[in-house]
């Protein structure tokens, strides 16, 4: 069409595609978000049986073995004030209570007081023949500060609880959940009725389920 000049009228492009951007920018915004959540949620929470961690040996294992049992984990030294009462009572709660509905895991430390200065090799030799240890051990590690392995940073920020000395004892439920710990100053026999209890409720459990 000729204006009133002559010239030829310029039609305005059509602006309905780029009306269309934008709510659909927004619903595939929206999309990714509920993408993202429903992930999220199906990811599973993090607890203390999803750690891997080096035994004694210098293999690395997965925690996971232990999920459904209730464990003590432990920090040890070989050669402390608390090691020859700790060691005699660990190993009677490990006999007593022992393999398949709970276990103590002993982590070897020499953070404290040096009292844990030997190789993994000896330290497991010293538990073994001194008091006939038939528990899991593990490598030897740091249990509090930067350098703490992963699997104690979940123990300590879990409770709120860091170790300040060795044999500090961390009770974890047949879920990988902690539920309580305790300082070096507190005995084994002490904390015996807490253990008793979860090993009693997963024995019932499982009566139940016959």
């Amino acid at each position: 069409m000729l204006d009133p000049e002559g010239s030829v009228e310029h039609q305005p492009a059509s602006s309905f595609p780029k009306v269309l951007l934008i709510p659909l920018a927004m619903l595939l915004a929206i999309a990714t978000l509920l993408l993202l959540a429903f992930s999220a949620t199906r990811q599973k929470e993090p607890d203390f049986y999803t750690f891997k961690v080096v035994n004694i040996r210098g293999k690395l294992v997965s925690l996971e073995k232990y999920r459904g049992s209730v464990s003590l984990v432990v920090n040890v030294a070989s050669e402390c004030g608390y090691t020859d009462s700790h060691y005699k009572a660990l190993q009677q709660l490990q006999r007593d209570l022992g393999p398949y509905h709970f276990n103590v895991l002993a982590f070897p430390c020499n953070q404290f007081g040096q009292q844990e200065p030997d190789t993994n090799k000896e330290i497991e030799s010293f538990a073994r023949k001194t008091y006939g240890a038939s528990f899991p051990m593990f490598s030897k590690i740091t249990v509090s500060g930067a350098g703490a392995i992963p699997a104690f940073k979940y123990l300590i920020d879990s409770t709120g609880e860091e170790p300040t000395w060795n044999f500090w004892k961390y009770l974890v439920d047949p879920n990988g959940k902690v539920v309580k710990a305790w300082d070096s100053t507190v005995s084994v026999e002490e904390i015996r009725p807490h253990v008793t209890e979860l090993v009693r409720k997963i024995i019932l459990k499982k009566k139940d389920e016959l």
